[in-house]
Order: C-alpha cells, then sequence, then structure tokens
C-alpha cells in the first residue's frame, strides 16, 4: 500500500514537472477547417469581433441585440434609443418610396402604397431587364438607377437572342438536363445593351438614343465602327433628376466618351471628355457632383498614369470639358467615401503613405490640400455622417485584428483610444508567423510586395516543403497591411502541418498604376510567370525552403497560373492544384478577355502562346485540377479540353469535380474542397 502511495506521487510529481516544462504552444490548440474556412462550423467564432454602428443624422448608434444605442462620440457613453425617438428612427431607415423589382426578367416598379406596376412584358431568356450587364464588368452590380428624388428611374435592356447557349448540364434531374447559359466569348457575337428612363408621374418610359450595332449606329464623319459605343457603364443623375450620364466604350474598350442624355426625351445631350489609349482605358466609378455646387462633379481616371479625381464643370458649351486635376502622385485613389460641405472636402482613401495600406484622407476641392485622418497605418474603410462632418473608421493592422474609430473630418484623427478594440479571435491556438516584405520584379526595378507563412514552430536550421500560392490577375491582389497581412485561413492550416506559404503580387495585379497593370496586355500569363519565378529565385535563396520541394495552388487566374507555371518551369514545381483554371482565353467571355487579350482573330500570336492546351505535353509534376461542374465563369470547356491534349500527349493529371457549384465552391463544401487541396500536397509534397 505504501509502495503504491509512493508510486502514484512520484507519477504526480513527473505529470507535474513535464506540463510545467511543455512549451507553451505545445499546450494550445490546432486549427481545423471547420475554425479555419468561411464555409466551417467554428468560423464565425474565429474572425474578429465587430460592432453594428450606424449613422442617424450626426447621431451615432450602435445596435446590440434588439436594442438601438445612442453613443456619445467623445466620451463613447451608450443609452438606449426608445419611445417616439427610436420610432422617428425606425421610420427613416425604411422610408416608403418607389422601389423595383424584376419577375422572370421584366422590370416593375413597387409604389410607395405597395401597388405593383409591370413596365415590360417580353422579359424572357433572350430579353432581360433590371439586371447587371455586361457579365458585371466595369464595376456595374445593379441593373437599375434612381434619380435623386425617385421621379425617374433608368434601367438596362440586354438583348442576348445572338449570344450563343453554353451547353450546361443539371444532374440532379432523374435524366440530366440540358440547361444551357448564355455565354459571349472572346472574338464572338455579345448581347446588345440599350439604356431606358421611366417617368414615375408620366407612367412613360423612354429610351437612350444611343448607338448600339453597325446596323442601327449612325456613323459621323472621321469615325469607324470601330469606334461605336457598345458598353454602357456607370450610370449617374444631375442632382436636378433631369440629365443621365454615362461611360460609353467601344468594343475593343480603347476609346471611352462620357456623354450626357436629357431624361425627357433620350437625346443625347454633348460630349463631356474621352478618353482614348494604344491599350485600354476602363472607366470604374460614376461621376459624382458636389453637394456644394450642382455645376460641378467629379470624376475618376487613371489618364495620368494613376487613379486620380478630376473636377469638371457640366455646364461648360464647349465639346470637350477642361478637366482640372485634384490630386495626382505615384499611389492610387481607392475609393471616395464621401463629401463634407462645410470643408468643401472629399473624403477618400487611398495608398499614398504605401501600395500595401488603405488610408483615409480629406482632400479640400478649392485648394487641393489633402490632409491624412486616420493614423497612417493599416488598412481602413470609412463611413461618413450625412453631414460628412464624422466618420467612422474600422480599421485592421499585421497585428491588429480589429479596431473601430469615431473621429471628426475636419481635423486630423487625436488616436486618443479607438471606440472598439477586437480580442484576438485565435488567442490559445498555435498561431503561425506571418512576414511580410518585398522583392524586385522581373524588369529590375519594380518593387513587389510578398506574404509569407511559416510555421509556429519555425526552425530556420530546418528545411521546409514551400507553397507558393498564385492569383496574378487583374483587379485582385493578396498582400495587405491587414491582419495577417490579409493572409487566407487556408494558409494557416498549411502552416500548421509544417508548410511554408508564399504569396507575392506580380505586375499585372491592382492598385499599382496603368502602366504595372497593363503591363500584360495581349500577352496574360507571361510577365505574370517572370514575376513569380523572381519569388522562386528568393525563396531559392533562403536556407531553410526546400527547392525541391516547391509546390504551386492558385484559383481562376490562379489556376491558369498555376498551370502555366507547372508546365513552362516543369522542374521547378513539384506539385500543383489549380481551380477553376482559365486553359486558353479564346473560351473566356467578351468583355475581360477582349480587355486584355484583344479578340482571337486581331491576336492570334497572343491567345497562342497563352494557350496551355500545346503546354500539356510538358507537365512532369503531378497536378490536380478542380473545377466547380457547372462553372459558368470559366466553363468547363477549358478543363476538359487540357485533359484531352494531356491524354493524347501520355501527360497524367489528376482531376476533381463538383456536381452542381459553379466558380467557387460554397458553404461547407469549401471545407471539402480545401482538405482535398491540403491532402493532395500532404500526399505528394511533403
Amino acid at each position: 500500500m505504501k509502495l503504491r502511495s509512493r508510486c502514484c506521487a512520484t507519477l504526480a510529481a513527473i505529470a507535474t514537472l513535464l506540463l510545467t516544462t511543455i512549451p507553451m504552444n505545445a499546450q494550445q490548440k490546432l486549427f481545423t477547417l471547420e475554425d479555419l474556412n468561411f464555409g466551417g462550423k467554428n468560423y464565425r467564432n474565429m474572425v474578429p469581433e465587430s460592432r453594428m454602428l450606424t449613422w442617424w443624422g450626426d447621431e451615432l448608434l450602435h445596435k446590440d441585440g434588439d436594442v438601438w444605442y445612442t453613443v456619445d462620440k467623445r466620451t463613447f457613453r451608450e443609452k438606449p434609443l426608445a419611445g417616439k425617438r427610436l420610432q422617428d428612427f425606425e421610420a427613416q431607415r425604411q422610408p416608403r418610396q418607389w422601389e423595383a423589382t424584376n419577375r422572370d426578367n421584366n422590370l416593375c416598379v413597387v409604389s410607395p402604397q405597395g401597388d405593383t406596376l409591370q413596365l415590360t412584358t417580353d422579359g424572357s431568356r433572350q430579353i432581360v431587364y433590371g439586371q447587371p450587364v455586361h457579365r458585371n464588368e466595369w464595376g456595374i452590380d445593379e441593373g437599375v438607377f434612381w434619380n435623386p428624388d425617385r421621379s425617374r428611374m433608368a434601367f438596362y435592356r440586354m438583348d442576348q437572342s445572338l449570344v450563343a447557349d453554353y451547353p450546361q448540364v443539371d444532374i440532379s434531374a432523374r435524366i440530366a438536363e440540358y440547361q444551357p447559359d448564355k455565354y459571349p466569348m472572346a472574338g464572338c457575337q455579345s448581347h446588345t445593351v440599350t439604356v431606358g428612363i421611366y417617368d414615375v408621374k408620366k407612367n412613360k418610359t423612354v429610351y437612350l438614343h444611343t448607338p448600339v450595332s453597325k446596323d442601327t449606329a449612325p456613323v459621323v464623319e472621321g469615325e469607324t465602327f470601330d469606334n461605336i459605343p457598345v458598353y454602357f457603364t456607370n450610370i449617374a443623375w444631375s442632382p436636378d433628376g433631369k440629365t443621365l450620364y454615362m461611360f460609353e466604350l467601344n468594343r475593343a474598350q480603347n476609346d471611352c466618351r462620357l456623354m450626357s442624355y436629357d431624361a425627357e426625351t433620350g437625346e443625347p445631350l454633348k460630349e463631356i471628355c474621352r478618353e482614348q489609349s494604344t491599350k485600354y482605358v476602363e472607366p470604374l466609378h460614376p461621376i459624382a457632383f458636389l453637394p456644394w455646387d450642382d455645376t460641378k462633379f467629379i470624376m475618376q481616371s487613371q489618364r495620368d498614369g494613376y487613379n486620380h479625381l478630376y473636377v469638371a464643370t457640366s455646364s461648360q458649351p464647349e465639346k470637350e470639358a477642361k478637366l482640372r486635376q485634384l490630386t495626382s502622385g505615384s499611389w492610387v485613389v481607392m475609393d471616395i467615401i464621401g463629401f463634407c460641405p462645410k470643408t468643401h472636402s472629399i473624403i477618400i482613401a487611398s495608398n499614398e503613405i504605401h501600395p500595401t495600406q488603405r488610408n483615409i484622407f480629406a482632400v479640400n476641392v478649392d485648394t487641393g490640400k489633402r490632409t491624412r485622418l486616420d493614423n497612417g497605418r493599416g488598412w481602413h474603410y470609412g463611413e461618413l455622417s450625412p453631414s460628412g462632418e464624422w466618420i467612422i473608421d474600422r480599421y485592421s493592422e499585421p497585428d491588429v485584428p480589429r479596431n473601430i474609430e469615431v473621429y471628426k473630418t475636419s481635423t486630423p484623427n487625436p488616436h486618443t483610444s479607438p471606440y472598439f478594440s477586437a480580442p484576438d479571435p485565435w488567442q490559445g491556438y498555435q498561431q503561425p508567423a506571418f512576414v511580410s516584405g518585398s522583392i524586385k520584379a522581373a524588369d529590375g526595378t519594380t518593387d513587389l510586395y510578398y506574404r509569407m507563412v511559416k510555421p509556429h514552430d519555425f526552425d530556420p536550421a530546418k528545411k521546409y516543403p514551400t507553397v507558393v500560392y498564385v492569383y496574378g490577375g487583374p483587379h485582385a491582389h493578396n498582400v495587405d497591411a491587414r491582419w495577417h497581412y490579409a493572409s487566407r485561413s487556408w494558409e494557416t492550416y498549411m502552416a500548421q502541418k509544417g508548410y511554408i506559404v508564399f504569396i507575392l503580387d506580380n505586375r499585372g495585379s491592382e492598385n499599382r498604376g496603368r502602366d504595372f497593370e497593363q503591363a500584360t496586355f495581349h500577352q496574360l500569363g507571361q510577365v505574370e510567370m517572370q514575376d513569380q519565378m523572381e519569388g522562386v529565385k528568393f525563396l531559392k535563396s533562403l536556407p531553410y525552403v526546400d527547392a525541391d520541394r516547391l509546390g504551386v495552388h492558385g484559383w481562376s487566374f490562379g489556376g491558369f497560373m498555376t498551370i502555366s507555371l507547372m508546365t513552362n518551369y516543369p522542374d521547378v514545381f513539384k506539385v500543383g492544384v489549380a481551380g477553376g483554371p482559365v486553359i486558353d482565353w479564346k473560351w473566356y467571355e467578351v468583355m475581360y478577355g477582349e480587355r486584355y487579350m484583344g479578340t482571337p482573330q486581331d491576336n492570334p500570336d497572343g491567345y497562342a502562346k497563352t494557350s496551355l492546351l500545346t503546354k500539356a505535353k510538358d507537365l512532369k509534376g503531378r497536378l490536380q485540377i478542380i473545377t466547380g461542374y457547372n462553372d459558368e465563369t470559366v466553363v468547363p470547356q477549358h478543363c476538359l479540353s487540357f485533359l484531352k491534349e494531356c491524354t493524347d500527349a501520355d501527360t497524367q493529371p489528376d482531376f476533381f469535380a463538383y456536381p452542381g457549384e459553379h466558380h467557387n465552391m460554397m458553404g461547407h463544401r469549401s471545407v471539402h474542397l480545401h482538405e482535398r487541396i491540403t491532402r493532395y500536397f500532404e500526399d505528394f509534397l511533403k
């Protein structure tokens, strides 16, 4: 009995000693994809906490559960909003006004009294009303546009009767059913768009008199059919609701005009300004009138090489308006947050401080003077009060999950203490190391920014298998000065399993200016690969990167880049996983494809050079291709054609499809997807 007690005491002492000597990290929890992936069961508990805030005039309100509180903007003390004031607030939040609805591709309006009026009757698969057009390019994300007093509504009408049907298949039926999708491919017939204006008071619709095709477009002296506008985007209204403004592009997307139209008749009034390019012009923002001077508006343009603000006067009689440049420099205006009439200022977000940051500035329209409002670090989103005198600033930094500050726009933020600071939701878990830096592009001069994710117990004396995660295409980037440098949570999962993950924003990605973005013109993938290989050169210079165990993974444009790298540098990458990859740009859609590649007819060498069909024979490493079986963005023809070429070339990729899924796997299927991606690297790279 004494021996047993003594043994138990000894074991307890050993256990205590072990617990006190085990490194803290070893006692921390491990992540699962249910924690990290957006479709995971525990994902909501793993993202930084926030606060539901809104403006009621200049009064700040916070909602907690079902209760609204007023927040003192200086002391942050809160009081419940109740009684008559709560009723007034709720009524203002949901005013009764004219609204638009869409039924079976027909357009309807609903009166403030709830009466529904159907405006069109020929809506169908071929004719679509009141929906986004041009496949959501140029910032188009809606199909109806009300004027300020909601007395008129502009809307899109899209005729896609001449667009070829792509043969998608629905396998959920007893016998699989044909479910075609209208998909205009590069160089092929596209849809025709017109813009209508419905007058609520007159119950009357007119259509803008815009040239829409070779058959109907008048050709003026000095013009050719190539310059006829066919894309209509960034619709805006004058403050009095009588004039509509719209950017118009030709099919080649190298000739852009800002036009104004009479909302009563649909007749064109004048061409406000015009911008042409040897490559492409890409309007992404509607004009915005100054609240204190409705004769002037702000226009955004990259005409000087970077996206900046210009002031124009709408009442000028001359055809070409004179633009006054308001901001300038080797940085981009990322967003117009709003206006402060009291100080004649525009509140903007820009990356003036650093290419990986997003900071908030006030720009005085009269003098052009810029004043930084935020703390000068990180990645900031601002929400202005209606007067423009106050702002809610939600931001994060590499080591700050989420902070919220509230301050005036007339003076720089004192930054004493934030209204709210979110705790680290990953506390108690084994967290990897997140680092960021820069290397030179393949041109030897341009700075490129990277993110690297290392295992939590990283040992520089060891060698690690390394995965390059890549996107690389236009209108996206990966590296920000946000929490964890904007790391995707899958990178954490891989680091936990002993990998280094490396991410580089190559030339062609966004927010670095026109020349940086257009370096890939007519040869997608080529300059991008050169820059990614500079990243590989950097990795190989690190003693802890195992150059014999390099992998690559990406989705969509990143899938195209993954297969491009695997086949153009077959001795470098041992394993790759390509999701939803573009294989040949002739199968991609008109608007995006022709902007960057031209048409297959006009740029045959470029299409041949970038096609991966001829590269199937060069595949050496292990490659898994994954796609949504019903992908309507990168249609299945891409993957299937590459598989056919691999069969003929006797190379051996692996393939997995998600039936019923589109370009991205949604919900819990995303967890399944990322486990599959992980296992492939575990099987062949580890």
